[in-house]
C-alpha cells in the first residue's frame, strides 16, 4: 500500500468510456487500489485506465446473471475491506477523500456501508429538484454487500447493474459529500440509455418483481420509491403519472425548462416500459387447451 493513499478499493465498470473515464479516475486518485472492469472496449478505455495506474480486468457477460458489479465483488482480489463503486460517468467531489479517510480511521463508525447522494447534469446545468436527492449505497465493506437480483430472465439492457441497489448486512450511514453524475450529455444519449432500461423495466413487470418485502434496503427514500412503483402498476395513464411525479411531486418545475423536458422524457420512458411489458405478455406461449380447461374448472370451484 502507498502510505499517501487511502485504504479503499475502487470498482469502475466500463465499456467504451474513453470520454468519461479520465474525469472519473482523476476524482479518485487518492484511492490505494482502482479496478476498471471492462467489457471488451474498442476505444481507448483500457489505455486510459492503465496510464492512470488502474488494474484492468475483463468481464464476459453470459446475458443474464451475474452482471458486472456483482461479478467484480465476488471475484476481484481486493487489498482492502472497504470498496467504493463508481460508474465512469460519475465523479467524486474533492471533499470525499477527507471524509472517507476520517470514517475509515474510526472503522466506519460501526457501519457496514454508506449512502451517497447524486446530482444529475442535464442540458448543461445541475438538476436541483428533478431526481434530487438520489441516494445510492456505494461505499461499503465488500464482504458484507452484494447487488440485489430483481430480474431473472434476459433483458437486453446491458451487462451492468443500473436500477439494482447494494444490500449490506449491517447498519448504514450517509456521506455528507455529493457525487456528480454526467449520465445524460445529450438527449440522444438519454433516449439510447432509457430504451435499454425500459427492457429491464418491462421484464421486471412481467416477472412481477419488486413484491412487498423484496430486498432489504436500508433507505426509507428508496423503499418509498419501490412502494410507489408497485402501487403505480395498478393504475391507468402511467406515463402521465410519471410526468406529474417528476414535474410536480419532485418539483421539477423549479428546474425551469430543463425540468419540463426531463419530466416529459421520463413519461416517454414509462410508456416504453408499459408497451414493452404488454408485448412480452403477448409473446408468451399460450397454455395448452387442456390446461386452460383445468384452470377454468379450478376458478369455477374457487368461486
Amino acid at each position: 500500500m502507498n502510505s499517501s493513499k487511502i485504504s479503499v478499493s475502487i470498482i469502475i465498470p466500463v465499456r467504451n468510456e474513453a470520454a468519461n473515464l479520465p474525469r472519473c479516475l482523476a476524482s479518485v486518485a487518492w484511492a490505494d487500489e482502482i479496478f476498471v472492469v471492462d467489457s471488451q472496449s474498442t476505444d481507448d478505455s483500457v489505455a486510459i485506465a492503465t496510464a492512470a495506474g488502474a488494474q484492468v480486468v475483463q468481464f464476459n457477460f453470459n446475458g443474464i446473471w451475474p452482471k458486472k458489479k456483482n461479478w467484480a465483488l465476488e471475484n476481484l482480489p481486493f487489498r482492502h475491506e472497504w470498496i467504493l463503486i463508481l460508474d465512469a460517468d460519475e465523479v467524486m467531489p474533492p471533499a470525499a477523500a477527507a471524509e472517507i479517510e476520517a470514517l475509515l480511521a474510526r472503522d466506519g463508525a460501526g457501519r457496514a456501508g454508506f449512502w451517497i447522494n447524486r446530482r444529475f447534469m442535464f442540458m448543461g446545468d445541475w438538476l436541483r429538484h428533478s431526481y434530487y436527492p438520489n441516494w445510492n449505497l456505494r461505499l461499503f465493506r465488500h464482504r458484507l454487500g452484494r447487488y440485489e437480483r430483481l430480474v431473472q430472465g434476459a433483458t437486453q439492457s446491458g451487462d451492468n447493474e443500473v436500477h439494482e441497489h447494494v444490500v449490506v448486512s449491517g447498519k448504514t450511514g450517509r456521506l455528507r459529500c455529493e457525487m456528480d453524475h454526467f449520465a445524460f450529455p445529450s438527449i440522444d444519449v438519454f433516449v439510447e440509455k432509457h430504451n435499454r432500461y425500459s427492457n429491464w423495466e418491462a421484464r421486471l413487470e412481467v416477472e412481477a418483481g419488486l413484491k412487498a418485502g423484496d430486498g432489504a434496503l436500508q433507505s426509507s427514500a428508496v423503499d418509498f420509491r419501490r412502494r410507489l412503483k408497485r402501487w403505480s402498476r395498478r393504475l391507468p395513464f402511467r406515463p402521465t403519472l410519471r410526468f406529474l411525479y417528476v414535474y410536480l411531486i419532485q418539483r421539477g418545475f423549479l428546474d425551469g425548462a430543463r425540468g419540463f423536458y426531463f419530466a416529459r422524457l421520463h413519461a416517454v420512458y414509462e410508456f416504453m416500459s408499459v408497451a414493452k411489458a404488454a408485448e412480452m405478455r403477448l409473446q408468451q406461449p399460450a397454455a395448452p387447451s387442456g390446461a386452460r380447461a383445468q384452470m377454468a374448472v379450478v376458478r369455477s370451484v374457487g368461486a
